[in-house]
């Protein structure tokens, strides 16, 4: 067991482990910080879901009608994943800038690809923390249509990693606290418009094709068709598009902090 630990160490990235369980001891007297983010999401159900539903009705999806509650789910499912993520992989700006952690982390046999791998993996597997609570609620409320939701928690993995992988990369270009609103700008729009409330029909066809090549209508759509059975090649095309996501983020965030911090 040692021997396979140690081989699991040596490969590139694989001390990154070591990173990962220091942000893990670091959070555990801060619960309340790794469950805030569950909260957002809950309400935008409680209040669209039920709220908003009473008025909408059913929307139909491959031709079957499904209560407007049960298609705002699995978005806010992928909401879940991406929250716990990407706003965990921002916290690499203060770490970075400010604390200058990564200075000392770099005195010890990690290098910036450790850095890279372990803060991208906790930042993942602070979105899949998010995504259990709420598949937990969705799943008692009877808002699962099809037993393909059995894979929608696997799938929440791909999430999590194609944002936090960008969103690590995106944290090494920012220069000061103000560049948070011009993430905000970008984050919103794309929370609100990646079908999240409305089927990507109700769109004018100009906006459909920007809607598309964003990352969390491919996280909503392969959440939705789990959750609701309308499963097709479409979601191996968002399984890939968040996977290459994430591998990019990774690649570029090891990059950049290579570059802001050995020269």
């Amino acid at each position: 067991m040692t021997t396979i630990a140690t081989r699991l160490l040596d490969w590139p990235g694989g001390r990154g482990v070591h990173l990962f369980e220091r942000n893990v001891m670091s959070h555990r007297r801060m619960p309340a910080i790794i469950l805030s983010g569950f909260f957002e999401p809950l309400f935008y159900l409680l209040a669209l879901g039920y709220g908003l539903g009473g008025y909408v009705g059913e929307v139909v999806i491959d031709g079957q009608p499904i209560e407007y509650a049960a298609f705002v789910a699995p978005a806010l499912l992928a909401a879940s994943a991406f929250n716990g993520a990407f706003y965990d992989a921002t916290n690499i700006f203060w770490k970075l800038r400010y604390q200058k952690l990564y200075d000392a982390v770099l005195a010890t046999p990690l290098g910036p690809r450790d850095i890279a791998v372990g803060e991208t993996a906790f930042a993942l597997f602070r979105g899949l923390i998010y995504a259990v609570g709420f598949f937990t609620v969705i799943l008692a409320l009877g808002l699962v249509e099809s037993w393909w939701a059995l894979l929608a928690l696997p799938a929440t993995v791909f999430i999590g990693f194609a944002f936090a992988g960008a969103g690590i990369a995106a944290v090494t270009y920012m220069r000061s606290w103000q560049d948070f609103d011009v993430l905000n700008l970008a984050v919103l729009p794309m929370f609100l418009f990646s079908a999240t409330f409305f089927p990507l029909s109700t769109y004018p066809d100009w906006l459909e094709a920007v809607v598309q090549a964003t990352p969390l209508y491919h996280a909503v759509s392969l959440l939705r068709g789990l959750t609701t059975g309308a499963v097709g090649p479409a979601q191996l095309v968002d399984v890939a598009y968040l996977a290459a996501l994430g591998l990019l983020g990774a690649w570029v965030s090891s990059r950049r902090i290579a570059k802001l911090l050995l020269t």
